[in-house]
């Protein structure tokens, strides 16, 4: 496939129902968070991390000392001073690390790898993240605390799950898993008890974001029979009730792998950011 060469940054008003475009630039970025203190947006293009000030948009390289290989697995502490991050830095697999949100030197947390980290507890006192463990090498949800360690398991290879995202409260996890054929939207205490399939549907449905009020998820949805989270393919954002009701399609795009990986609302829970990419020629 021919690679994809324009990114547009995108925030969806959920008072207008329309998007309105941040900033477009001629390379790969993906998976935008959205900043605690509300003025700026972090991506990741070409292996490392850009803050997108909103009142003068622009990438503005962070910091990280020379790590490197960064994919998009971002985010921030609930409190804003740190950003967490995974890499492949050494070559090991993805590993999860931690940065003053100004930059500077990256702490390593994960003691294993591959770790890709999704989330972080609204008390800030755990991590959740997708790893694979053992000989099949099978994705599954993990939590840990802030610090990195212990780990514990969630999920126990029944399918391949990722995505996990903290609710509003930190007393659930929202995930994918395909473990009945194909992606839906699955959720969880957040001991792992009380796992079931929030609805079903033919879409293959990818990376759920409660929002910071508790009142909205959303999710990326693709065309049926598609595998994996690709990029570059008809999408959709989807929007519903935290139990999976009420459900609508918001926006339709080319895009996919990078759009929303991560959290993306607003803290004032009135707007998301995504990303959409100009159709390879």
């Amino acid at each position: 496939m021919t690679q994809r060469k324009r990114s547009r940054l995108q925030i969806w008003d959920l008072a207008a129902n329309a998007p309105r475009t941040v900033l477009e630039v001629d390379q790969v970025i993906e998976a935008p968070n959205w900043s605690r203190c509300g003025t700026y947006l972090l991506v990741n293009g070409g292996g490392g991390l850009f803050r997108v000030p909103l009142d003068d948009p622009k990438l503005i390289p962070i910091n990280l000392d020379g790590i490197t290989r960064l994919n998009n697995d971002h985010g921030f502490s609930p409190d804003g001073k740190t950003i967490i991050f995974s890499s492949h830095h050494r070559g090991l697999g993805a590993e999860i690390y931690t940065v003053p949100a100004e930059g500077g030197t990256p702490t390593l947390l994960s003691r294993l790898s591959p770790s890709w980290w999704h989330g972080w507890s609204p008390d800030g006192a755990t991590l959740t993240y997708v790893a694979a463990r053992d000989e099949r090498r099978v994705v599954d949800v993990y939590t840990s605390a802030a610090s990195g360690w212990p780990e514990t398991r969630l999920t126990f290879g029944e399918g391949h799950h990722d995505g996990p995202d903290f609710s509003a409260d930190g007393r659930r996890i929202y995930y994918n898993c395909d473990r009945d054929g194909h992606a839906q939207i699955w959720v969880m205490n957040a001991d792992g008890s009380d796992q079931r399939k929030l609805f079903a549907d033919a879409h293959v449905n990818w990376f759920p974001h409660p929002s910071p009020d508790g009142l909205h998820l959303i999710w990326l949805a693709y065309a049926p029979g598609t595998l994996g989270h690709p990029a570059d393919l008809p999408v959709a954002i989807c929007m519903g009730s935290p139990e999976g009701e009420n459900r609508r399609r918001l926006v339709e795009f080319t895009g996919g792998q990078g759009t929303m990986n991560v959290p993306n609302w607003s803290p004032d829970s009135r707007a998301f950011a995504y990303v959409d990419y100009a159709t390879p020629v």
